[in-house]
């Protein structure tokens, strides 16, 4: 992934007072959205079992060629672990959730990954939150959400809550912002 300039103090200064730059209305669009798809995101308090595996999440951040990082859970047990390897593997699609969902598929097949909670460092992608949803992931647990992340690089500007809000037929429980301030210094 590649940062953009739009958050350079230099571009800030070339804009005419008044005007904003592309990806500050995009974020705030995406804000909106986020704040109006629905009951499925639910903010709440984590618990110290959500603090437990996000910290882990967090660890394998900090190993990645990108600062996306996923533990996959299954009855309080880790039965995978993925980071960010698209640069490592040349791999536009290696983010963290799908290499984590890969390795779960290889060692415990795919019946393992139906009602399993998934924890990442930052809120999955499209791409990676259609293979949670197709995968039948129960639950998905986020620090750092899609506008947080948008406002420091490329990002598409789809939340997850507005992915699983189109597929009903399997609905996944999804709880954001844990630690994601800690996720935030990472993605820097």
């Amino acid at each position: 992934m590649t940062h953009s300039g739009d958050h350079c103090p230099t571009h800030a200064t070339v804009q005419p007072p008044g005007l904003h730059s592309r990806r500050s209305i995009v974020v705030a669009l995406a804000s909106t959205a986020a704040a109006s798809s629905g009951p499925v995101l639910a903010k709440s308090e984590a618990s110290p079992e959500d603090e437990r595996f996000m910290r882990m999440a967090l660890d394998e951040a900090r190993q990645g060629d990108y600062a996306f990082g996923c533990v996959i859970t299954r009855a309080a047990e880790v039965i995978a672990r993925g980071r960010n390897l698209g640069k490592t593997n040349d791999d536009p699609t290696a983010h963290g959730e799908m290499v984590a969902i890969r390795r779960c598929l290889a060692d415990h097949g795919s019946a393992a990954l139906r009602g399993a909670t998934l924890y990442t460092s930052g809120e999955p992608c499209v791409m990676c939150m259609g293979a949670i949803v197709w995968c039948g992931i129960g639950r998905l647990v986020f620090a750092a959400s899609v506008p947080q992340i948008g406002s420091l690089t490329n990002q598409i500007m789809i939340t997850s809550a507005e992915v699983a809000a189109r597929a009903k037929w399997d609905p996944v429980k999804i709880t954001g912002g844990v630690f994601a301030d800690e996720a935030m210094r990472l993605f820097r």
